[in-house]
């Protein structure tokens, strides 16, 4: 299974000269911005940058949020985990996040020289039901099959708004002025691409997308809990049948295996972070079965939960 994709993705040596040249600008300024490696939460909510120096010894994982996210320098390969979904994030593409889903990556391009960056831009659903009508005065198109994660090719006037972005926030002059402007232009100047109706069903009340989003951030805030399907079907608004088949058209996965892959993750944390025994890990993030967990978490993460305590 496979993300969506509009437009043809250029590989990196197909870049025209002038996308190259505001992806090196976005760069540089992302050098100044983050001068170590880290994430780093440029504007709350608004801006977000991550940076490596380094490759990935390992896989990563983490929650991604409704979000736009670009990597100008670098790359690295994302899978959405119980999903059998798989793409790269490099100069050459723009993914937009629709919905929170669990990813693995690892950092395949990366140098002291050339760090990979990664910007992201969380999707604001209240300033997008703001900005919707006016993009789409006639009322939004109607798109095919929902999904999770939106791949496009760079968009050099979508660059060009980043780069003017982040000079805003280097420049530090009347950033909270002028920084929702420059945002607002990337939403819009994405919400008129080929995406654009796709992406604009998370700010439209009682769409499918919106409906689904309850039930994830339910299960998300609920991990450890039992879940009944009639009492998430009910929380979206949808019949049974319905809001399964929903749910896994958005986030390629069922109820259930969303709810088992945020539950491993978590664990994943608690082993590696707090050097929790795996028996205790289990417990905590809603198993009976200690086995079945060890089971479930080696299939997910390629190692015992043992195996990950020990130092790496």
């Amino acid at each position: 299974m496979a993300p969506q994709t509009f437009t043809q993705m250029p590989s990196n040596s197909e870049l025209s000269v002038e996308l190259s040249r505001t992806l090196k600008q976005m760069a540089s300024l992302l050098t100044t911005l983050t001068p170590y490696d880290g994430y780093f939460p440029l504007l709350e909510n608004q801006v977000h940058v991550a940076r490596s120096a380094t490759l990935s010894s390992q896989q990563h994982c983490l929650l991604a949020l409704p979000s736009i996210c670009i990597v100008p320098q670098g790359a690295k390969h994302v899978s959405v985990m119980q999903a059998g979904v798989e793409y790269t994030e490099d100069a050459s593409t723009m993914v937009v996040y629709a919905a929170e889903v669990p990813l693995d990556y690892k950092i395949m391009q990366a140098s002291p020289e050339e760090p990979y960056f990664c910007l992201m831009l969380p999707l604001n659903k209240d300033r997008l039901i703001e900005l919707i009508p006016r993009v789409f005065p006639n009322g939004v198109p109607k798109t095919d099959k929902a999904s999770s994660v939106y791949v496009k090719g760079n968009d050099q006037r979508v660059m060009k708004a980043c780069v003017r972005l982040l000079e805003l926030i280097v420049e530090q002059e009347y950033v909270n002025l002028l920084v929702p402007l420059a945002i607002d232009e990337i939403l819009i100047r994405l919400l008129k691409s080929s995406v654009g109706p796709a992406i604009a069903q998370l700010g439209v009340v009682d769409s499918h997308a919106q409906k689904v989003s309850k039930a994830i951030t339910w299960l998300k805030d609920h991990y450890a809990q039992p879940i009944k399907m009639e009492q998430l079907a009910t929380l979206s608004g949808m019949s049974v049948s319905s809001f399964h088949t929903h749910f896994k058209s958005i986030t390629s996965m069922s109820p259930l295996q969303y709810q088992k892959t945020v539950r491993l993750q978590h664990a994943r944390h608690l082993i590696r972070s707090q050097s929790m025994d795996v028996s205790r890990a289990a417990f905590e993030v809603g198993y009976a079965s200690s086995s079945q967990f060890s089971r479930e978490y080696s299939r997910a993460f390629g190692v015992s939960p043992s195996r990950d305590m020990q130092p790496f």
